[in-house]
C-alpha cells in the first residue's frame, strides 16, 4: 500500500511539473505589445519601404549619372594586326635621290618594292571635356535632384502609410482582445446562472422553460466567444506577420494605448497643415520642377556642343613606319542641323507632361481638402459616440441591476433578464469599440495631413 501510495504521489509530482512547464512555456511565448514598439517593428520589417528605399537608390543613382557626365569622356583603343605580304607603293621617294648621271629612265627600281611588311602595331587615346552643351547637363542634373527628392518624399508618404496600417492593425488586435475578455467574463455570468436556474429546477422552484432560456442564452455566448477567439487568432497572425515576427507568438496589447484622446482642432488649421506637409503634393511639386528643368534641357539641343578635345597616338609598322609622341589638342564643336525641325516635338511632348503633373497637383490638392473634411468629421462623430455609449453602458447596467432586482422578487420574465444581460453586453463592447475608433480615426487624420510620425517614443502630433 505505502509503495503504491509513494508512486501515486510521484506520478502527481511529475504531472504538476509537466502543467507548470507547459504554462511557462505557453507564457514565455506571449508578448506584451505597445503601440509605439509596433509602430517600430513594422518599420524595420515592411517589404513596403525596402521597396520605397529601392527606388530612392535607384534615383540616387540616375542623379550621379547626370553628375558625371560633366567629367572628361577618356577613350582609348590599340591593335596588334598581322598583315600578308601587301604590294606597297610609297608616292614619296626613300634615300637621298638618283646621281647626276642617270636618266630618269634608268633611276633603277624603287625601295619601297623590297619592304617587306608583315604586321603592325597601333594605340590610340582621345579625351573630350565638355565647356558647352546648350546647358543640356545643366539642366539635366536640375531634373534629377528634384526627382531624387520626389523619390524620398514618395518613401516618407509610404512610411506614413505603413505607421497608419500597424495602427488599425493594432486597434484590430486590441478590439479582438478586449471582447475576447468581454464576452469570457459574460460567459461566467450566464454560467453562474445556470448553475443557479438548475438548481432552482432540481428544487420545484423553476419552470423547465426558464431553465431552458438560460442554457439558450449561455449557448449564444459560447458561439459568441469562439466567433471572437478566431478573430483574435487571425488579427494575432495578421500582426505577426506585419511585425515579422513568428506566426505562433501570442500578443498582449497595452490598453493604455487607447485611453489618449486629442482635441480636434478647427478644420481650417488642418487643411493648411495638409498642403503644407502632404508628401505627395511636394512629390508632384518636385516633378513639375524637373519637367521644367527637362524643357530646358531638351531646349539645350538647338544649341552646339563646345568641348576641348586632346589625343595621343603611337603606331609600329614593321620596316616601314613608327610613330610616337604623337599629341593633339584643341577645341572641337558639334552641332546637329536636324535638331532645328526635330527638337521642337519633343519640347511640346515634354511641355504636355508639364500639364499633365500641374494638373495632377490640382486633382490632388482638391482631394486633399475633401480627405481631410472627411477625416475631421469622422473623428468629432468617434468622440460624440464615446459620449453616447458611455451613457449607454451606464444606462445597460443599471437596466442590468434593475431587471435582475425585479427578476429575484419575481416581477420580471426570465426572457426579460436575458434581455437585459445580452443588451449590458452589447453597451460594454460598443463602449470599448468606439474608444479604439477613436484613436484610429484621429490617427488617419494626421496621416491625411501629413504629420503621422514615428519618433522613438511617440506617435503623437
Amino acid at each position: 500500500m505505502k509503495h503504491k501510495l509513494y508512486y501515486q504521489i510521484g506520478a502527481l509530482a511529475i504531472g504538476l511539473l509537466l502543467i507548470a512547464g507547459l504554462q511557462q512555456a505557453m507564457a514565455q511565448n506571449a508578448r506584451n505589445l505597445s503601440l509605439d514598439e509596433a509602430i517600430q517593428l513594422s518599420l524595420q520589417s515592411s517589404k513596403q519601404l525596402k521597396l520605397s528605399q529601392a527606388k530612392v537608390d535607384e534615383a540616387t543613382a540616375v542623379l550621379r549619372q547626370a553628375r558625371e557626365s560633366q567629367l572628361p569622356d577618356v577613350k582609348a583603343s590599340g591593335a596588334y594586326l598581322r598583315v600578308d605580304n601587301p604590294t606597297v607603293d610609297l608616292k614619296v621617294k626613300l634615300g637621298g635621290g638618283s646621281s647626276s648621271g642617270s636618266s630618269s629612265g634608268e633611276s633603277g627600281s624603287n625601295p619601297a618594292s623590297s619592304i617587306k611588311v608583315n604586321q603592325a602595331l597601333y594605340g590610340l587615346v582621345n579625351a573630350s571635356l565638355p565647356i558647352f552643351s546648350g546647358l543640356r547637363i545643366h539642366y539635366g542634373i536640375e531634373s534629377a535632384k528634384y526627382l531624387a527628392q520626389a523619390s524620398k518624399l514618395d518613401a516618407e508618404s509610404d512610411r506614413q502609410g505603413v505607421i497608419q496600417n500597424t495602427i488599425n492593425a493594432y486597434d484590430n488586435l486590441y478590439k479582438a482582445s478586449e471582447t475576447v475578455n468581454i464576452v469570457k467574463g459574460n460567459l461566467k455570468q450566464n454560467q453562474q446562472r445556470v448553475s443557479d436556474f438548475s438548481n432552482m429546477e432540481k428544487n420545484g422552484i423553476l419552470a423547465r422553460n426558464d431553465l431552458l432560456k438560460a442554457e439558450l442564452g449561455e449557448s449564444n455566448v459560447e458561439l459568441t466567444l469562439l466567433d471572437a477567439e478566431n478573430n483574435l487568432k487571425i488579427a494575432t497572425i495578421n500582426m505577426n506577420l506585419m511585425l515579422g515576427l513568428p506566426e505562433g507568438t501570442d500578443l498582449i496589447p497595452d490598453s493604455g494605448a487607447v485611453e489618449q484622446m486629442n482635441d480636434a482642432g478647427s478644420i481650417a488649421d488642418w487643411e493648411q497643415t495638409a498642403l503644407t506637409n502632404r508628401k505627395d503634393m511636394a512629390s508632384l511639386n518636385m516633378r513639375e520642377k524637373a519637367s521644367s528643368a527637362n524643357i530646358k534641357s531638351i531646349k539645350g539641343e538647338y544649341y552646339p556642343g563646345l568641348a576641348i578635345t586632346g589625343g595621343y597616338v603611337a603606331a609600329d609598322i614593321s620596316n616601314l613606319l613608327t610613330i610616337y609622341n604623337a599629341v593633339d589638342g584643341g577645341i572641337g564643336v558639334q552641332y546637329s542641323l536636324s535638331s532645328l525641325w526635330k527638337t521642337g516635338a519633343k519640347v511640346a511632348q515634354a511641355r504636355a507632361q508639364q500639364q499633365q503633373i500641374i494638373q495632377n497637383e490640382n486633382i490632388l490638392s482638391d482631394a486633399i481638402r475633401l480627405q481631410i473634411n472627411q477625416a475631421y468629421e469622422n473623428y468629432l462623430l468617434s468622440q460624440k459616440k464615446i459620449e453616447v455609449y458611455a451613457k449607454a453602458k451606464d444606462q445597460a447596467d443599471e437596466n442590468y441591476k434593475i431587471t435582475k432586482n425585479k427578476y429575484d422578487n419575481s416581477l420580471v420574465t426570465t426572457t426579460d433578464l436575458l434581455d437585459a444581460d445580452v443588451a449590458q453586453l452589447q453597451a460594454s463592447l460598443n463602449y470599448t469599440f468606439s474608444k479604439v475608433d477613436a484613436i484610429v480615426a484621429y490617427k488617419k487624420l494626421q496621416q491625411t495631413a501629413g504629420v503621422l510620425s514615428y519618433n522613438n517614443q511617440t506617435t503623437n502630433k
